[in-house]
């Protein structure tokens, strides 16, 4: 069996462990690299396990603490090529790290991981869904202004699904962001809202993916309550109880002990 552990997410940054007891990949390294360490050992997994990382794009909260991890456990690092330059470009990967582009499926022991692009104002964001041998699955899928036929498509075909439910609408509108921001959030290339989130979150679990996280919410935009009833109330409304039909649960913003067996 394998597990998805959610080590970070959010706006101070975002870090998942998938994987299997022997080895696994995290998705973005955006905390710092003792941080890291210590959440991996909180949730007991062995950072010897993490086989390589691979970045969703290049913003400093999915990528803070690639240099000096990547570098310490001589980690290959994944990202599509776009982010990849971008990466090098501002000297956030050691110049002997071993590079590798994504462009659709890359094998890693015995998991492959799948790329799908998402709409997000970066070089050329994407998200990332891990398959383990078993055939069971797992996708994050975070940053995105608007959901994409490409990651319904990867979302339906997962038995796990972090989907970004970032910020309550009218939170943002009334909240302290200029207006500049504001507008950058609510576009098709910013960030996906609790409502947004919570009408794909109706499909896939018709659909049959039961298990579900929301990621990457706003600390001033929204809370984790909001974010949960908002998805919850969504779900009700189209017959669907919550934690009987499916699961639905928050990923950590700080360090603590969750994991999804997948």
């Amino acid at each position: 069996m394998a597990k998805a552990v959610p080590l970070f997410s959010g706006s101070k940054g975002n870090c998942y462990y998938i994987g299997s007891g022997n080895e696994g990949v995290l998705i973005d390294a955006g905390r710092s690299c003792k941080q890291i360490e210590q959440a991996l050992e909180l949730n007991s997994v062995d950072i010897k396990n993490v086989k390589a990382v691979f970045i969703t794009h290049e913003h400093i909260d999915h990528c803070s603490a690639l240099r000096v991890l990547a570098k310490k456990y001589k980690l290959d690092v994944y990202a599509s090529k776009g982010t990849m330059d971008a990466l090098i470009n501002s000297g956030k990967v050691e110049p002997n790290t071993v590079l590798r582009i994504i462009e659709k499926d890359a094998p890693v022991g015995d998991m492959l991981i799948s790329r799908i692009n998402t709409p997000h104002d970066a070089a050329e964001s994407c998200c990332y869904r891990v398959t383990a041998h078993d055939g069971k699955s797992a996708l994050i899928a975070t940053d995105m202004g608007v959901m994409t036929d490409g990651i319904r498509e990867a979302a339906a075909n997962s038995d796990f699904v972090v989907l970004e439910s970032n910020h309550d609408i009218e939170m943002l509108k009334t909240g302290p962001y200029p207006y500049t921001l504001k507008r950058r959030i609510l576009s098709d290339k910013g960030h996906l809202s609790n409502e947004a989130c919570a009408s794909e979150l109706t499909e896939l679990v018709k659909g049959g993916t039961l298990r579900l996280m929301l990621g990457h919410l706003s600390e001033q935009n929204n809370t984790p309550g909001i974010a949960l009833r908002t998805a919850a109330a969504e779900l009700e409304r189209a017959g669907l109880k919550y934690n009987s039909d499916y699961t639905l649960d928050v990923a950590p913003g700080g360090m603590t002990v969750k994991s999804v067996i997948f």
